[in-house]
């Protein structure tokens, strides 16, 4: 048997408080997702203001992150160069996915969706180092942010 850290509904409630911070500091309105290594959801935060469509971005975002343990935006970047099938998989490509890695353990993903990707991608690295300093947001010898 394998053990191995897990996300609570504590600790996604304290990534949700760090992210919106970090969101109302910029003064963006977004849409924050938790889930857990299986891409299940452990909590939305939905802010003021936040459009419609961006709740199934942002757990589509921290869907794909939490599916492939790789930022979501790596899978951007591979698209537009040399891997184009890869946009058949039915990942969501695009900045803002980030895998909570903690021990060499992927613990679950965050999501954000509201603002320019790479800013949606701020907001959830922000709060992760916030919360988890310790965490990786890839893999050892993988492609980052």
């Amino acid at each position: 048997m394998i053990m191995k850290p897990a996300l609570t509904l504590d600790d996604a409630k304290q990534l949700l408080a760090a992210a919106e911070e970090e969101a109302q500091r910029q003064g963006w309105e977004v849409v924050i997702s938790v889930l857990n290594d299986g891409g299940r959801i452990i909590a939305l935060h939905r802010m003021d203001g936040a459009r419609p469509g961006n709740d199934d971005i942002s757990l589509g975002k921290a869907n794909t992150a939490a599916m492939t343990a790789r930022p979501s935006g790596v899978w951007e970047r591979w698209i537009q160069n040399d891997h184009k099938a890869y946009a058949t998989f039915g990942l969501l490509a695009a900045a803002g996915g980030v895998p909570i890695i903690i021990d060499g353990h992927l613990v679950g993903a965050m999501g954000v969706s509201g603002v320019k990707a790479v800013e949606d991608e701020q907001i959830a690295l922000h709060a992760i180092n916030t919360v988890f300093p310790e965490a990786a947001t890839a893999r050892v010898d993988e492609e980052s942010h």
